[in-house]
């Protein structure tokens, strides 16, 4: 808004008497000083949201960006771990300690059943059924998905609520699997440190969040023969065509692997 305000000053316009083509212009010159498609995006979004809000307040007669479609944002490749990074990340935590295996127990879940960070850190008691191999997750639009869990994220599941949760719950009734240390729910926030700290002790080069161990439990998948439908499942996904995205990965990966290895590539 400030950025508008400057051009507007510049060639002697207001608010008021702004039209299609000047915000057009605008959004050139925004292009000119080499912004990518998706700044000048998030650029267009906020002079809506200000027009939206000058026309309820009578400060302007139209909108001027109600006709501008949005830049075409090109889709980027989604980056993941290979399975020697997983390994080493999920070694990191110190299990003689509860807070450890919290921590051990939170990774494996997370690559074994692509969570969200807002749906692990959300896990309550009662979702983890060990004699099912289950986990119950409360996902977008509050849609309730059963997930699969594999043995080594219920060996650590298991081992965090016989030896760890107990000493983390400083009072009882709190209904969260993963506590912090004053025993209540570890944030989200929390959880993004916790990873991030594991992910350099780990060598792992690109900076670690939860949505890159996401897309590793996907691409993984993908890549040993599951189908698109059953990862669509697992992920949460409303629409199996931003699931089929892992599916250009796994392409991209084996042109990558052909012109390493082909002698004739």
């Amino acid at each position: 808004l400030t950025k508008f305000a400057a051009y507007l000053s510049r060639h002697d316009l207001a608010w008021d008497r702004t039209g299609r083509d000047d915000i057009r212009r605008f959004l050139a010159d925004l292009y000119g000083n080499h912004l990518s498609a998706r700044a000048v995006a998030r650029h267009l979004v906020s002079l809506r949201g200000c027009y939206q809000f000058l026309l309820r307040e009578g400060r302007v007669s139209a909108d001027p960006t109600s006709e501008i479609d949005a830049p075409r944002l090109s889709q980027s490749l989604p980056k993941y771990l290979a399975a020697a990074e997983v390994d080493r990340l999920l070694n990191q935590p110190d299990t003689s300690s509860p807070a450890g295996l919290r921590d051990r127990a939170m990774l494996e879940v997370l690559y074994a059943a692509g969570l969200r960070v807002s749906e692990l850190v959300s896990l309550r008691w009662e979702d983890f059924e060990p004699d099912l191999g289950i986990l119950r997750c409360v996902g977008k639009g509050n849609k309730e998905r059963l997930i699969p869990v594999g043995r080594s994220a219920l060996a650590a599941l298991e081992t965090y609520v016989a030896q760890g949760r107990s000493k983390l719950a400083r009072k009882a009734g709190v209904p969260f699997l993963f506590l912090n240390q004053r025993g209540g729910r570890l944030s989200r926030v929390g959880f993004w440190m916790i990873i991030s700290r594991y992910g350099r002790a780990a060598g792992i080069p690109t900076p670690l969040t939860p949505h890159l161990v996401r897309h590793s439990f996907a691409t993984h998948l993908l890549e040993r023969g599951a189908d698109l439908r059953s990862i669509q499942l697992m992920l949460g996904h409303s629409d199996i065509s931003t699931t089929q995205i892992y599916t250009q990965v796994i392409k991209e990966r084996l042109k990558e692997v052909y012109q390493a290895h082909h002698p004739r590539a």
